[in-house]
């Protein structure tokens, strides 16, 4: 008999952890298990990349008008006779504007968000969040199943996240899995009465799939006579893109004739956009947004880099590598989990003038850059066996 599955999500936007379910529910053996989805927004990049095996659950109507903008759900849970709900409305407006640290703004107001569901009727064998905070708090408190697992995608040290909050759900976790080893010390580091539930499944990733899609025609206007520089990652502050166009202002007045594509979207797009035009770099640095397929962007470059303050462990690196791109990455807390500096890549120290060093070396220094592709074609980089420690820890 088939197990069932319940995955809850977020949404399916454009991110590492998005893009990690999506690789995982392509490699599960749906001749074993029923998968179920549950996404708080349906919408995303990804969307359109689920299986077809995967049945996506509907939201309450309450959630619907929540989601909706603030004044207007007010008025119709008003209108619909729930006034506690509208109360709970207002309070988590006013909770996420009074909150300093918006990195732990979703663990706080989780006490009104979870008003608005309803427990599942239906009860599964295993439940995951697959998304740190709020994904988890769901599984917890509005699932009923045999088996709860929570999944961490970030190195929670540096996360900002309130351990107070996430204490009580972690306890009642049958799992907590992580993407690496550096991830998983930290968890143990903060939480070390759960040692035993902590577990590590690297991001599963195809190289088939990946080689494919790197093949497929896209309009890339990569021009040859310049030396294109690729970086995947949202505009967000950890992602460290401010520190990538400071390396570029470095390398071009300098006198290299640089071309840096930024392949996101996100919050800093305009903070962003100022300082590309503060340094002048408008032909030199480009953000062009979400692209469903970035693979052939990767391919194209000559130079991959990860400019990162803080990274869980880097699904973009990862994908680089079995393009076989010549890697500089900064010196993030896992950086050292996926290369080895000067064997498979470059690790720099997390500020632009190292950064503007290493794409230098790399472009002054055609032997060594060679070196790092040859030691990459010797890696084993396919990570599809990891659905195995999945299977494993279902099956206990």
């Amino acid at each position: 008999m088939k197990q069932n599955l319940l995955f809850v999500m977020p949404s399916l936007s454009a991110g590492g952890g998005e893009k990690s379910l999506v690789n995982l529910l392509s490699q599960i053996d749906y001749n074993l298990y029923n998968v179920e989805l549950l996404l708080f927004n349906k919408e995303g990049l990804f969307l359109n990349m689920l299986p077809q095996e995967v049945k996506i659950i509907d939201l309450p109507i309450q959630y619907e008008i929540f989601s909706k903008g603030l004044f207007q759900s007010i008025k119709s849970f008003f209108k619909r006779g729930e006034i506690s709900l509208a109360f709970y409305r207002i309070m988590f407006t006013l909770k996420n504007r009074l909150i300093k640290d918006k990195k732990n703004a979703e663990q706080h107001t989780w006490q009104y968000l979870n008003k608005y569901f309803k427990t599942i009727e239906k009860e599964y064998d295993v439940a995951i969040g697959y998304l740190e905070k709020a994904s988890i708090y769901f599984v917890i408190d509005r699932v009923s199943s045999q088996k709860k697992i929570g999944w961490i995608h970030t190195n929670y040290t540096n996360s900002g996240m309130d351990k107070e909050i996430d204490y009580p759900y972690f306890k009642k976790l049958d799992y907590i899995i992580t993407v690496s080893e550096e991830c998983a010390n930290s968890i143990k580091g903060t939480f070390p009465g759960f040692n035993d539930k902590v577990k590590v499944i690297y991001n599963i990733l195809s190289t088939t799939t990946i080689e494919s899609l790197s093949n497929k025609n896209e309009e890339i206007k990569m021009d040859t006579n310049f030396i294109n520089v690729v970086t995947m990652g949202r505009l967000s502050y950890e992602k460290g893109i401010d520190i990538a166009v400071k390396a570029c202002d470095i390398l071009v007045k300098k006198g290299y004739d640089i071309r840096w594509y930024v392949l996101g979207e996100g919050k800093e797009r305009e903070k962003l956009e100022s300082l590309i035009s503060k340094k002048k770099l408008e032909s030199h640095f480009f953000l062009l947004g979400l692209k469903e397929n970035p693979y052939p962007y990767i391919k194209n470059a000559d130079i991959y880099v990860q400019p990162s303050r803080y990274e869980g462990k880097s699904i973009a690196v990862d994908e680089a590598k079995i393009l076989k791109k010549p890697i500089v990455v900064t010196n993030f807390s896992t950086a050292k989990d996926q290369i080895t500096s000067n064997v498979n890549g470059l690790i720099k120290e997390l500020n632009e003038f190292e950064l503007a060093q290493g794409i230098e070396f790399l472009i002054e220094n055609e032997e060594n850059k060679n070196s790092l592709i040859e030691n990459l074609h010797k890696e084993q980089l396919g990570t599809e066996v990891e659905i195995e420690k999945l299977y494993q820890i279902i099956r206990r």
